[in-house]
Protein backbone atom coordinates (compact mmCIF):
# COMPACT_ATOMS: atom_id res chain seq x y z
CA UNK A 1 0.00 0.00 0.00
CA UNK A 2 1.09 3.62 -0.75
CA UNK A 3 1.87 5.51 1.66
CA UNK A 4 2.69 8.72 0.37
CA UNK A 5 1.35 9.67 -2.41
CA UNK A 6 4.00 12.19 -4.37
CA UNK A 7 7.59 12.52 -4.08
CA UNK A 8 9.63 15.21 -4.70
CA UNK A 9 13.47 15.28 -4.81
CA UNK A 10 15.10 18.92 -4.25
CA UNK A 11 13.71 21.71 -1.81
CA UNK A 12 14.60 24.08 -3.95
CA UNK A 13 11.98 26.86 -4.93
CA UNK A 14 10.25 24.60 -7.65
CA UNK A 15 10.49 21.68 -5.66
CA UNK A 16 8.97 24.00 -2.57
CA UNK A 17 6.19 25.02 -4.52
CA UNK A 18 5.39 21.97 -6.35
CA UNK A 19 4.48 20.68 -2.79
CA UNK A 20 3.00 23.22 -1.58
CA UNK A 21 0.50 23.37 -4.54
CA UNK A 22 -0.14 20.01 -4.02
CA UNK A 23 -0.63 19.87 0.21
CA UNK A 24 -3.15 22.68 -0.67
CA UNK A 25 -4.90 20.37 -2.81
CA UNK A 26 -5.05 17.28 -0.01
CA UNK A 27 -2.06 15.32 -1.48
CA UNK A 28 0.37 14.13 0.66
CA UNK A 29 3.65 14.56 -0.62
CA UNK A 30 7.02 14.31 0.87
CA UNK A 31 10.19 16.57 0.12
CA UNK A 32 13.94 14.99 -0.44
CA UNK A 33 16.85 17.47 0.01
CA UNK A 34 20.00 16.34 0.15
CA UNK A 35 21.92 19.04 1.99
CA UNK A 36 20.82 21.17 4.98
CA UNK A 37 18.61 23.87 4.28
CA UNK A 38 15.73 24.76 1.95
CA UNK A 39 15.61 27.00 -0.99
CA UNK A 40 18.57 26.32 -2.88
CA UNK A 41 20.40 29.67 -4.46
CA UNK A 42 18.15 31.68 -2.56
CA UNK A 43 20.13 32.83 0.72
CA UNK A 44 19.30 35.54 2.67
CA UNK A 45 21.83 36.82 5.63
CA UNK A 46 21.37 39.10 7.92
CA UNK A 47 24.65 40.88 9.88
CA UNK A 48 25.66 43.58 11.43
CA UNK A 49 22.85 45.86 9.98
CA UNK A 50 23.55 44.22 6.58
CA UNK A 51 20.60 41.92 5.13
CA UNK A 52 22.86 40.36 2.15
CA UNK A 53 21.21 38.13 -0.92
CA UNK A 54 23.34 35.85 -2.58
CA UNK A 55 21.34 34.38 -5.58
CA UNK A 56 18.57 36.16 -6.64
CA UNK A 57 17.97 39.89 -5.32
CA UNK A 58 13.57 40.08 -6.39
CA UNK A 59 11.06 38.13 -7.50
CA UNK A 60 9.66 38.93 -10.80
CA UNK A 61 5.73 39.65 -11.25
CA UNK A 62 5.23 38.15 -14.17
CA UNK A 63 2.40 35.33 -14.06
CA UNK A 64 -0.48 35.59 -11.57
CA UNK A 65 0.73 32.18 -10.50
CA UNK A 66 3.59 34.25 -8.52
CA UNK A 67 0.96 36.36 -7.24
CA UNK A 68 -0.89 33.23 -5.86
CA UNK A 69 1.62 31.80 -4.54
CA UNK A 70 2.72 34.31 -1.94
CA UNK A 71 -1.34 35.12 -1.12
CA UNK A 72 -1.42 31.46 -0.53
CA UNK A 73 1.54 31.20 1.47
CA UNK A 74 0.17 33.95 3.73
CA UNK A 75 2.86 36.40 2.83
CA UNK A 76 1.49 39.09 1.39
CA UNK A 77 1.88 41.98 4.13
CA UNK A 78 5.98 40.63 4.63
CA UNK A 79 6.00 41.74 0.50
CA UNK A 80 8.03 44.31 -0.41
CA UNK A 81 8.01 46.68 -3.26
CA UNK A 82 11.26 48.39 -4.87
CA UNK A 83 11.60 52.24 -3.58
CA UNK A 84 10.21 53.97 -7.15
CA UNK A 85 13.84 55.94 -7.43
CA UNK A 86 14.97 52.36 -7.69
CA UNK A 87 13.77 51.90 -11.23
CA UNK A 88 16.82 53.58 -13.15
CA UNK A 89 19.38 50.92 -14.86
CA UNK A 90 22.60 51.72 -16.04
CA UNK A 91 25.12 50.09 -18.48
CA UNK A 92 28.95 50.87 -18.92
CA UNK A 93 30.18 52.40 -21.44
CA UNK A 94 33.27 54.79 -21.72
CA UNK A 95 34.21 52.95 -18.57
CA UNK A 96 31.25 54.26 -16.66
CA UNK A 97 27.52 53.78 -16.18
CA UNK A 98 25.05 55.92 -18.41
CA UNK A 99 21.59 55.53 -17.15
CA UNK A 100 19.19 53.10 -19.84
CA UNK A 101 16.53 55.63 -21.17
CA UNK A 102 13.29 54.94 -19.42
CA UNK A 103 11.02 55.40 -22.56
CA UNK A 104 11.52 54.90 -26.20
CA UNK A 105 12.30 58.21 -27.36
CA UNK A 106 15.28 58.41 -24.96
CA UNK A 107 16.79 56.26 -26.69
CA UNK A 108 17.42 58.51 -29.71
CA UNK A 109 19.19 60.94 -27.55
CA UNK A 110 21.25 58.63 -24.98
CA UNK A 111 25.18 58.66 -25.36
CA UNK A 112 25.18 54.88 -24.91
CA UNK A 113 24.98 54.11 -28.46
CA UNK A 114 26.30 55.37 -31.44
CA UNK A 115 24.03 57.31 -34.55
CA UNK A 116 24.94 53.73 -36.17
CA UNK A 117 23.54 51.45 -33.61
CA UNK A 118 20.48 54.10 -33.55
CA UNK A 119 20.13 53.99 -37.41
CA UNK A 120 20.05 50.13 -37.08
CA UNK A 121 16.95 50.41 -34.35
CA UNK A 122 15.25 52.78 -36.71
CA UNK A 123 16.05 50.24 -39.68
CA UNK A 124 14.79 46.95 -37.74
CA UNK A 125 10.86 46.36 -38.44
CA UNK A 126 12.29 46.58 -41.86
CA UNK A 127 14.86 43.88 -41.73
CA UNK A 128 13.14 40.48 -43.54
CA UNK A 129 12.42 37.97 -40.63
CA UNK A 130 14.08 34.46 -40.89
CA UNK A 131 11.85 31.76 -41.75
CA UNK A 132 13.30 28.23 -40.71
CA UNK A 133 16.94 27.11 -41.20
CA UNK A 134 19.11 26.50 -38.36
CA UNK A 135 19.28 27.32 -34.93
CA UNK A 136 20.47 30.72 -34.32
CA UNK A 137 22.07 32.22 -31.39
CA UNK A 138 21.24 35.38 -29.86
CA UNK A 139 24.38 37.09 -31.33
CA UNK A 140 23.43 35.74 -34.87
CA UNK A 141 20.00 37.02 -34.33
CA UNK A 142 21.17 40.43 -33.18
CA UNK A 143 23.50 40.84 -35.70
CA UNK A 144 21.03 40.15 -38.88
CA UNK A 145 18.52 42.65 -37.58
CA UNK A 146 21.03 45.04 -35.42
CA UNK A 147 24.53 45.51 -35.48
CA UNK A 148 27.56 44.26 -34.05
CA UNK A 149 27.53 47.72 -31.40
CA UNK A 150 24.01 46.88 -30.17
CA UNK A 151 25.52 43.49 -29.70
CA UNK A 152 28.78 43.95 -27.80
CA UNK A 153 26.74 47.22 -25.39
CA UNK A 154 23.82 45.79 -24.83
CA UNK A 155 22.71 42.77 -25.35
CA UNK A 156 26.21 40.91 -24.17
CA UNK A 157 25.55 43.19 -21.03
CA UNK A 158 22.32 41.79 -21.00
CA UNK A 159 22.99 38.29 -21.54
CA UNK A 160 25.68 38.69 -18.52
CA UNK A 161 23.02 39.60 -16.35
CA UNK A 162 20.52 37.32 -16.99
CA UNK A 163 22.53 34.25 -17.71
CA UNK A 164 26.57 34.71 -16.80
CA UNK A 165 26.42 33.61 -19.90
CA UNK A 166 28.04 33.64 -23.96
CA UNK A 167 25.46 35.11 -26.42
CA UNK A 168 27.52 33.22 -29.37
CA UNK A 169 26.29 30.39 -27.38
CA UNK A 170 23.06 30.35 -26.00
CA UNK A 171 20.24 29.74 -28.63
CA UNK A 172 17.55 32.53 -29.36
CA UNK A 173 14.37 30.09 -29.38
CA UNK A 174 15.79 28.54 -26.04
CA UNK A 175 17.22 31.18 -23.71
CA UNK A 176 15.02 34.28 -25.13
CA UNK A 177 12.05 32.25 -26.83
CA UNK A 178 9.99 35.39 -26.58
CA UNK A 179 12.48 37.35 -28.76
CA UNK A 180 12.15 34.80 -31.89
CA UNK A 181 8.12 34.68 -31.33
CA UNK A 182 8.46 38.85 -31.90
CA UNK A 183 9.66 37.96 -35.04
CA UNK A 184 7.70 34.84 -35.88
CA UNK A 185 4.42 36.16 -35.14
CA UNK A 186 5.17 40.70 -36.15
CA UNK A 187 8.02 40.07 -38.13
CA UNK A 188 10.42 42.41 -36.20
CA UNK A 189 11.10 42.80 -32.26
CA UNK A 190 9.95 46.58 -32.53
CA UNK A 191 6.67 45.62 -33.99
CA UNK A 192 6.03 42.71 -31.47
CA UNK A 193 6.91 44.75 -28.39
CA UNK A 194 4.01 47.56 -30.17
CA UNK A 195 1.86 45.31 -31.01
CA UNK A 196 2.24 42.30 -28.51
CA UNK A 197 1.18 43.54 -25.75
CA UNK A 198 -2.69 43.41 -25.53
CA UNK A 199 -2.40 39.80 -26.42
CA UNK A 200 0.31 39.32 -23.24
CA UNK A 201 -2.43 40.92 -20.96
CA UNK A 202 -5.39 38.51 -22.33
CA UNK A 203 -2.87 35.50 -21.59
CA UNK A 204 -1.96 37.64 -18.15
CA UNK A 205 1.50 37.77 -18.51
CA UNK A 206 3.86 40.50 -18.21
CA UNK A 207 6.95 41.30 -20.29
CA UNK A 208 9.81 40.15 -18.00
CA UNK A 209 11.86 44.08 -18.73
CA UNK A 210 7.73 45.50 -17.40
CA UNK A 211 6.94 43.16 -14.45
CA UNK A 212 6.51 44.41 -11.31
CA UNK A 213 9.66 43.27 -9.08
CA UNK A 214 9.54 42.54 -5.08
CA UNK A 215 11.12 41.05 -2.15
CA UNK A 216 10.28 40.24 1.40
CA UNK A 217 10.83 42.38 4.68
CA UNK A 218 13.43 39.61 5.56
CA UNK A 219 15.03 38.52 2.10
CA UNK A 220 14.27 36.69 -0.29
CA UNK A 221 14.73 33.33 1.88
CA UNK A 222 11.30 34.24 3.35
CA UNK A 223 9.69 32.73 1.05
CA UNK A 224 11.32 28.79 0.86
CA UNK A 225 11.37 29.01 4.83
CA UNK A 226 7.47 29.76 5.08
CA UNK A 227 6.70 27.52 2.44
CA UNK A 228 8.81 24.87 4.64
CA UNK A 229 6.96 25.66 7.42
CA UNK A 230 3.64 24.87 5.86
CA UNK A 231 5.08 21.72 4.75
CA UNK A 232 6.68 20.23 8.07
CA UNK A 233 7.81 17.43 8.69
CA UNK A 234 7.00 16.24 5.03
CA UNK A 235 10.42 18.10 4.04
CA UNK A 236 13.69 15.93 4.81
CA UNK A 237 16.39 17.38 5.06
CA UNK A 238 19.92 15.58 4.38
CA UNK A 239 18.49 13.01 2.46
CA UNK A 240 20.09 11.81 -0.49
CA UNK A 241 17.72 9.76 -3.37
CA UNK A 242 20.33 7.32 -4.56
CA UNK A 243 17.68 5.17 -6.91
CA UNK A 244 14.07 4.84 -8.28
CA UNK A 245 12.29 2.08 -9.04
CA UNK A 246 9.38 1.69 -11.70
CA UNK A 247 6.72 -0.75 -10.32
CA UNK A 248 3.40 -1.74 -10.64
CA UNK A 249 1.51 1.01 -8.12
CA UNK A 250 4.22 3.85 -8.95
CA UNK A 251 7.83 4.12 -7.97
CA UNK A 252 10.19 2.83 -5.14
CA UNK A 253 12.03 5.35 -3.80
CA UNK A 254 15.68 4.30 -1.90
CA UNK A 255 17.20 7.41 0.04
CA UNK A 256 20.20 7.43 2.57
CA UNK A 257 20.43 10.02 5.26
CA UNK A 258 21.98 10.40 8.92
CA UNK A 259 20.07 7.48 10.03
CA UNK A 260 20.87 4.84 7.62
CA UNK A 261 19.25 3.75 4.25
CA UNK A 262 15.71 2.84 3.78
CA UNK A 263 13.02 3.07 0.76
CA UNK A 264 9.53 4.47 0.35
CA UNK A 265 6.75 3.94 -2.72
CA UNK A 266 4.76 6.95 -4.23
CA UNK A 267 2.22 7.06 -6.55
CA UNK A 268 4.79 10.17 -8.79
CA UNK A 269 8.10 11.54 -8.33
CA UNK A 270 8.80 14.87 -9.09
CA UNK A 271 12.47 15.25 -9.66
CA UNK A 272 13.34 19.64 -9.28
CA UNK A 273 17.05 19.47 -8.84
CA UNK A 274 19.90 19.98 -11.03
CA UNK A 275 20.72 18.57 -14.25
CA UNK A 276 24.00 17.09 -13.42
CA UNK A 277 22.16 15.59 -10.40
CA UNK A 278 19.53 13.85 -12.89
CA UNK A 279 22.80 12.56 -14.60
CA UNK A 280 23.74 10.94 -11.65
CA UNK A 281 20.31 9.28 -10.51
CA UNK A 282 20.12 5.74 -10.82
CA UNK A 283 16.80 5.22 -12.36
CA UNK A 284 15.54 1.29 -12.74
CA UNK A 285 12.85 1.22 -15.93
CA UNK A 286 10.60 -1.44 -17.58
CA UNK A 287 11.85 0.65 -20.57
CA UNK A 288 15.59 1.38 -20.01
CA UNK A 289 15.89 4.73 -19.78
CA UNK A 290 19.06 7.04 -20.69
CA UNK A 291 19.99 10.07 -17.91
CA UNK A 292 23.83 11.10 -18.81
CA UNK A 293 23.27 13.46 -21.77
CA UNK A 294 22.25 15.87 -19.00
CA UNK A 295 25.63 15.63 -17.76
CA UNK A 296 27.00 18.07 -20.85
CA UNK A 297 24.44 20.75 -19.92
CA UNK A 298 26.33 23.69 -18.94
CA UNK A 299 26.38 25.08 -15.77
CA UNK A 300 29.46 28.29 -15.34
CA UNK A 301 30.67 28.88 -11.87
CA UNK A 302 29.68 32.36 -10.08
CA UNK A 303 30.28 33.98 -7.22
CA UNK A 304 28.42 36.51 -5.48
CA UNK A 305 29.83 39.43 -3.70
CA UNK A 306 28.42 41.53 -1.40
CA UNK A 307 30.12 44.38 0.51
CA UNK A 308 29.01 47.29 2.16
CA UNK A 309 30.76 50.87 2.29
CA UNK A 310 29.91 53.99 4.13
CA UNK A 311 27.88 56.09 1.88
CA UNK A 312 30.42 58.81 2.04
CA UNK A 313 32.67 56.54 0.54
CA UNK A 314 30.78 56.10 -2.65
CA UNK A 315 30.57 59.00 -5.21
CA UNK A 316 28.20 57.46 -7.46
CA UNK A 317 24.60 58.01 -6.31
CA UNK A 318 23.45 54.46 -6.43
CA UNK A 319 19.90 55.41 -6.68
CA UNK A 320 18.81 52.40 -9.24
CA UNK A 321 18.74 48.75 -9.63
CA UNK A 322 22.18 48.44 -10.54
CA UNK A 323 24.83 48.31 -13.47
CA UNK A 324 25.62 45.51 -16.26
CA UNK A 325 28.55 45.67 -17.81
CA UNK A 326 29.51 44.71 -21.50
CA UNK A 327 32.51 42.09 -21.75
CA UNK A 328 33.97 44.60 -24.31
CA UNK A 329 34.16 47.62 -21.90
CA UNK A 330 37.38 45.35 -19.38
CA UNK A 331 35.74 44.95 -16.13
CA UNK A 332 36.09 41.63 -14.33
CA UNK A 333 32.71 41.81 -12.69
CA UNK A 334 29.87 41.05 -14.71
CA UNK A 335 27.78 43.59 -13.30
CA UNK A 336 26.18 45.55 -9.57
CA UNK A 337 22.84 45.40 -8.11
CA UNK A 338 22.56 48.27 -6.01
CA UNK A 339 20.34 46.34 -3.65
CA UNK A 340 20.17 48.78 -0.16
CA UNK A 341 18.68 51.03 -2.89
CA UNK A 342 16.30 48.63 -3.85
CA UNK A 343 14.76 47.69 -0.38
CA UNK A 344 14.72 49.54 3.23
CA UNK A 345 16.70 47.49 5.79
CA UNK A 346 19.57 46.28 3.69
CA UNK A 347 22.11 48.35 5.45
CA UNK A 348 22.79 50.41 8.19
CA UNK A 349 21.81 53.84 8.21
CA UNK A 350 24.44 56.12 6.11
CA UNK A 351 25.74 53.12 4.24
CA UNK A 352 25.11 51.02 1.51
CA UNK A 353 25.13 46.96 -0.04
CA UNK A 354 26.57 46.72 -3.43
CA UNK A 355 26.19 42.62 -4.64
CA UNK A 356 28.51 41.68 -7.56
CA UNK A 357 28.77 38.87 -9.41
CA UNK A 358 32.37 37.53 -10.91
CA UNK A 359 32.64 34.23 -13.43
CA UNK A 360 30.21 33.24 -15.55
CA UNK A 361 31.11 31.99 -19.19
CA UNK A 362 32.78 35.50 -19.57
CA UNK A 363 35.70 34.62 -17.04
CA UNK A 364 35.22 31.59 -15.02
CA UNK A 365 37.99 31.12 -13.38
CA UNK A 366 37.22 33.67 -11.48
CA UNK A 367 34.59 32.74 -9.65
CA UNK A 368 36.85 30.22 -7.33
CA UNK A 369 39.41 33.01 -6.50
CA UNK A 370 39.90 33.08 -2.61
CA UNK A 371 38.16 35.26 -0.67
CA UNK A 372 40.14 37.79 -0.16
CA UNK A 373 41.38 38.00 -4.04
CA UNK A 374 37.58 38.13 -5.02
CA UNK A 375 36.83 41.38 -3.14
CA UNK A 376 40.03 42.96 -4.02
CA UNK A 377 39.18 42.11 -7.75
CA UNK A 378 35.39 43.38 -7.34
CA UNK A 379 36.34 46.50 -5.35
CA UNK A 380 38.96 47.55 -7.98
CA UNK A 381 36.34 47.22 -10.65
CA UNK A 382 33.77 49.47 -8.42
CA UNK A 383 36.85 52.35 -7.46
CA UNK A 384 36.64 53.30 -11.27
CA UNK A 385 33.12 52.48 -11.53
CA UNK A 386 31.26 53.78 -9.18
CA UNK A 387 34.27 55.74 -7.27
CA UNK A 388 34.16 53.88 -4.06
CA UNK A 389 37.46 55.19 -2.20
CA UNK A 390 36.87 53.95 1.32
CA UNK A 391 37.12 50.47 2.37
CA UNK A 392 34.13 48.32 3.10
CA UNK A 393 32.49 47.69 6.23
CA UNK A 394 30.66 44.37 5.31
CA UNK A 395 31.95 41.70 2.84
CA UNK A 396 30.66 37.97 1.87
CA UNK A 397 30.42 36.28 -0.93
CA UNK A 398 28.95 32.58 -1.91
CA UNK A 399 30.70 30.48 -4.80
CA UNK A 400 28.39 27.99 -6.42
CA UNK A 401 30.26 26.03 -8.81
CA UNK A 402 27.41 24.97 -11.04
CA UNK A 403 25.02 28.12 -10.86
CA UNK A 404 23.00 28.57 -14.03
CA UNK A 405 22.32 26.04 -16.90
CA UNK A 406 23.04 27.40 -20.15
CA UNK A 407 20.32 27.17 -23.07
CA UNK A 408 23.17 26.83 -25.57
CA UNK A 409 22.40 26.31 -29.07
CA UNK A 410 20.89 22.77 -29.43
CA UNK A 411 19.71 22.56 -25.99
CA UNK A 412 15.87 21.44 -27.67
CA UNK A 413 17.60 18.08 -27.79
CA UNK A 414 17.42 17.56 -23.77
CA UNK A 415 14.40 19.61 -23.89
CA UNK A 416 12.88 16.50 -26.19
CA UNK A 417 14.66 14.09 -24.17
CA UNK A 418 12.77 15.23 -21.03
CA UNK A 419 9.16 14.93 -22.85
CA UNK A 420 10.34 11.47 -24.24
CA UNK A 421 11.58 10.31 -20.40
CA UNK A 422 8.48 11.43 -18.67
CA UNK A 423 6.43 9.15 -21.63
CA UNK A 424 8.74 5.96 -21.05
CA UNK A 425 8.56 6.47 -17.59
CA UNK A 426 5.12 7.52 -16.44
CA UNK A 427 5.37 8.74 -12.94
CA UNK A 428 8.47 10.32 -13.23
CA UNK A 429 8.17 13.92 -13.76
CA UNK A 430 10.96 16.81 -14.63
CA UNK A 431 10.64 20.59 -13.26
CA UNK A 432 12.70 23.27 -12.53
CA UNK A 433 15.30 25.65 -14.12
CA UNK A 434 16.89 23.12 -16.36
CA UNK A 435 13.67 22.46 -18.35
CA UNK A 436 11.48 25.90 -18.03
CA UNK A 437 13.56 28.88 -17.40
CA UNK A 438 16.04 30.07 -15.07
CA UNK A 439 14.60 32.92 -13.20
CA UNK A 440 13.05 32.84 -9.58
CA UNK A 441 9.21 33.27 -11.16
CA UNK A 442 10.40 31.10 -14.26
CA UNK A 443 10.74 28.38 -11.20
CA UNK A 444 7.69 29.56 -9.36
CA UNK A 445 5.71 28.92 -12.28
CA UNK A 446 7.56 25.62 -13.14
CA UNK A 447 6.43 24.27 -9.69
CA UNK A 448 2.64 25.29 -10.46
CA UNK A 449 2.66 23.69 -13.05
CA UNK A 450 4.01 19.99 -12.55
CA UNK A 451 1.83 19.86 -9.65
CA UNK A 452 -1.44 20.54 -12.07
CA UNK A 453 0.52 17.62 -14.19
CA UNK A 454 0.69 15.16 -11.21
CA UNK A 455 -2.80 16.00 -10.18
CA UNK A 456 -4.01 15.08 -13.43
CA UNK A 457 -2.08 11.59 -13.35
CA UNK A 458 -3.48 10.77 -10.10
CA UNK A 459 -7.07 11.91 -10.99
CA UNK A 460 -6.71 9.49 -14.14
CA UNK A 461 -5.18 6.77 -12.13
CA UNK A 462 -8.14 6.99 -9.47
CA UNK A 463 -10.53 6.93 -12.49
CA UNK A 464 -9.18 3.74 -13.94
CA UNK A 465 -8.97 2.41 -10.81
CA UNK A 466 -13.12 3.04 -9.89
Amino acid sequence: MIRERVAIIGAGITGLTAAFCLKRNGISVTVYEASGRVGGVIQSIRENGYLAEFGPNTILETSPKVTQLVQDAGLASRRLDPDPKAEARYVVRYQRPIEMPAKPLGFFTTELFSLGAKLAVLREPFVRPKRGGPEESIAQFVLRRFNQEFLDHAIDALVAGIYAGDPYKLSLPHAFPKLKALEDNYGSMIKGQLFGARERKKRGEIAKDRAPKFSFDEGLQVLPETLRANLGEAVRLNTSVTKLTQTDDGWTLAWRSGNGESQADHSAVIFCGTAPRLAELKLGTRVPVNLSPFSEIRYPPVASVVLGFRREDVSHPCEGFGMLIPKIEGFKILGTIFSSSLFPNRAPAGHLTLTSYVGGERFPELASLPPDKLYETTGADLRVLLGVHGQPTFRHHVYYPHAIPQYNVGYGRYRDLMTEIESQAPGLFLAGHYRDGISLSDCIVSGCKVAERVEKLLASSQAVAA
